[in-house]
């Protein structure tokens, strides 16, 4: 066994396992629209083969829970098929798993999330649970620690949704999610008001994802490939790595 995949385990495993992990990683993703071309389930797809590559990195110290696969995605409620959460839902969910693996003694935790609508919740449920659980709660974005790749491979002024990094991160992780006879460009409105209310402006607020763009996308997926999302995913697993290697204090010699 080279992953402490609680899915896949007995409890006498899990039992065995526990005399060296020394946290757990909790895959959060979404149930959302993500264009024409990719399934629904995507981020929580990735989401959880991502935790999976992490563990395996950082064996025997990490074990990975279920994903939660859905997400805040209120802004996608237009396109038919999205499910959302409400963020107070999400920190619930959160707080119950936690709750549930201290008392078998696990008390560090990374949120590892694949969607970008529950990085502010996440930040809120790190704090909320700290306090409440008294536990370590961290959280991270899937690949955004990988920077030298999305530099090099991501051109589009716009991205982030069904674009070329999340397609070809798809492509390398689990192909079945994308439809490759119907990739396509987001279709981008110009005009309206989500360019005054995006992350980094003066301003920010919710606006619905049909504000921005007619076909769910955003970036350029037709430039998307197996090789990229190669790029970008190892790189991230190396970076997550290291950064909790060095967090939690773990022996950096079994580093793989």
């Amino acid at each position: 066994m080279d992953c402490y995949d609680l899915t896949a385990m007995t409890w006498p495993e899990v039992e065995e396992s526990l005399k060296t992990v020394k946290f757990a990683i909790i895959p959060v993703g979404a149930h959302e629209q993500h264009g024409p071309h990719m399934a629904e389930s995507c981020d929580a797809v990735l989401a959880e083969k991502m935790a999976k590559k992490l563990s395996q990195r950082m064996f025997p110290y990490a074990l990975v829970t279920p994903v939660i696969n859905m997400g805040v995605s209120e802004h996608h409620l237009s396109f038919p098929g999205t499910i959302a959460l409400q963020p107070s839902t999400l920190i619930a969910i959160i707080k119950d798993i936690i709750s549930s693996l201290k008392q078998h003694g696990i008390n560090k935790f990374l949120l590892l999330n694949s969607h970008g609508g529950n990085q502010s919740t996440l930040n809120v449920a790190s704090l909320m649970l700290k306090k409440e659980l008294d536990v370590e709660v961290y959280y991270a974005k899937t690949t955004a620690s990988a920077k030298k790749s999305l530099k090099r491979f991501v051109t589009s002024p716009l991205f982030g949704h069904s674009c070329e990094r999340e397609v070809s991160e798809a492509l390398f992780l689990a192909p079945e999610l994308v439809r490759l006879d119907k990739i396509e460009k987001g279709k981008i409105k110009e005009n309206g008001r989500w360019k005054q209310l995006r992350p980094g402006n003066a301003i920010q607020g919710f606006y619905a994802y049909e504000e921005m763009t007619e076909n769910g996308c955003i970036g350029d997926a037709t430039k998307a490939s197996w090789e990229i999302g190669e790029q970008i995913v190892e790189e991230a697993i190396e970076n997550l790595s290291k950064e909790l290697y060095q967090l939690l204090q773990l022996k950096v010699d079994t580093l793989r």
